[in-house]
């Protein structure tokens, strides 16, 4: 592919690195002259110097018949402005990384459809995605990607005398927006059925649109189910992501932030939590709020210092699992020295996502679920294909495929045998590890 990266900074260079190294061709473009020639000297690119919103420069650059357009510098609306004007010149796929959960959010209006760029990128949540995955389970994250917080996915233990044990699945009435995607057994993962019968001890991935989730995770515990507690600490964006990605009555969480004003914005904005003036880190405080006795602890501050020596006094005081949020990629390596048990740097994040989108194909495998036995799927079905139209309990799909949710416009959900795929929508599919080949036979023919 013909690349232009606009942003030689520390996410476009990692993207420049791997694009090039896979032998794409890339042209860097950066108003840094101290920039564009340190990484002209590094890598194998073209090197332009000019602003990444000059339609100039951009066609200078090559933006009219480019593959791809990738905006990485550190302006939000540089970005998109560069996205824009370079889809307007010709690219043929235009990728805009933003910060701002105004441009990223779509509350109050959708800014990639405004301005015709293909796809956002916003550091910021996808990192906290990634850490609310790992506080509930891996494939978490490929919902959460995809639906921006209406559906959830987790897996769940089926527990001595829940309401579906014994039961064949097709006579057990799950919500209205809810779906199993798979059931492992002693070790075993598969796609389920309408013969399938539920055991105790079972462990199911359970897929469901959020206002329903709680609801129909009961159905396979019995008793009260056991809240984690969570403490965040900082008010950063990232925190305040990843505070709405952790739902009630699942997760307890507190939320410290140091700024009275701050905190009382953030009381505002995030009802289901509890919100904290108060330093976590204050050995008085850590002991009034028995935070020895969390599960878990996200140091989620703008400062990488008092993140990292945040999350060693925690570790050295309880068990809880420690997370930080790591600005510079370069004290990653830190990790395995001082014992903590996660760090996530949403600017590498950031470039695994944009890197994820410039190889995205009309199907594309986005997470593994029980140890690979199953793949969680996207696909765009093209406007040709013979699936459009038909009642999905009509449809003729590959042995052990499970369609989970639907993408149409802004909405999500998990569609019923009744529903139908329309041109444009955007599918989610459970299937069998080796089904891609099926799946694009059924999808794109």
């Amino acid at each position: 592919m013909n690349i232009i990266i606009a942003g030689a900074g520390e996410v476009g260079r990692h993207a420049a690195e791997v694009l090039v190294a896979d032998g794409h061709g890339v042209t860097m473009l950066d108003v840094d002259p101290g920039a564009i020639e340190s990484i002209g000297d590094a890598l194998d690119v073209r090197t332009y110097r000019g602003h990444a919103s000059d339609a100039a420069a951009l066609r200078e650059a090559g933006a009219a018949d480019c593959d791809l357009l990738i905006a990485a510098t550190n302006s939000d609306e540089t970005n998109l402005l560069c996205a824009s004007i370079g889809k307007g010149l010709g690219a043929a796929k235009s990728i805009a990384r933003v910060h701002h959960s105004a441009f990223y959010d779509r509350r109050h209006i959708d800014y990639a459809r405004h301005l015709y760029v293909d796809r956002l990128v916003c550091p910021e949540y996808i990192t906290a995605v990634e850490i609310a995955g790992s506080l509930r389970n891996p494939g978490a994250l490929a919902i959460e990607h995809f639906a921006r917080g209406q559906l959830e996915m987790q897996q769940i233990v089926v527990t001595e005398g829940a309401p579906v044990v014994g039961v064949p699945l097709r006579n057990v009435r799950l919500p209205k927006g809810t779906r199993l995607g798979t059931v492992a057994r002693n070790g075993t993962a598969s796609v389920p059925d309408g013969q399938t019968v539920l055991e105790a001890h079972d462990v199911i991935t359970l897929i469901g649109e959020t206002r329903v989730f709680a609801k129909a995770s009961e159905m396979f515990q019995s008793g009260q189910i056991k809240r984690r507690h969570i403490a965040i600490m900082g008010g950063s964006a990232i925190s305040v992501w990843l505070a709405r990605a952790l739902p009630s009555p699942q997760f307890s969480v507190r939320l410290f932030e140091r700024n009275r004003a701050r905190a009382e914005s953030l009381a505002d904005k995030l009802g289901h939590i509890t919100v904290i003036q108060a330093d976590p880190t204050d050995l008085t405080v850590f002991a009034e709020e028995k935070l020895d006795s969390v599960d878990a602890f996200v140091a989620g501050t703008n400062d990488d210092e008092h993140n990292l020596l945040a999350s060693m006094l925690v570790k050295s005081r309880c068990k809880a699992r420690t997370v930080a949020v790591i600005q510079r990629s370069t004290y990653l390596h830190l990790l395995e020295n001082i014992g903590l048990d996660m760090a996530y740097s949403p600017r590498v994040v950031a470039s695994k996502e944009i890197l994820r989108l410039a190889y995205a194909g009309p199907i594309q495998s986005i997470a593994s679920l029980d140890e690979a036995a199953a793949n969680v799927y996207e696909i765009r079905p093209q406007r040709s294909s013979a699936v459009l139209g038909v009642p999905l309990a009509k449809l003729s799909l590959p042995t052990g495929c499970a369609i989970a949710a639907i993408q149409r416009g802004d909405d999500v959900s998990v569609p019923g045998g009744s529903d139908t795929i329309s041109p444009g929508d955007v599918i989610i599919a459970i299937a069998p590890a080796d089904s891609e080949s099926r799946l694009r036979k059924t999808f794109l023919k």
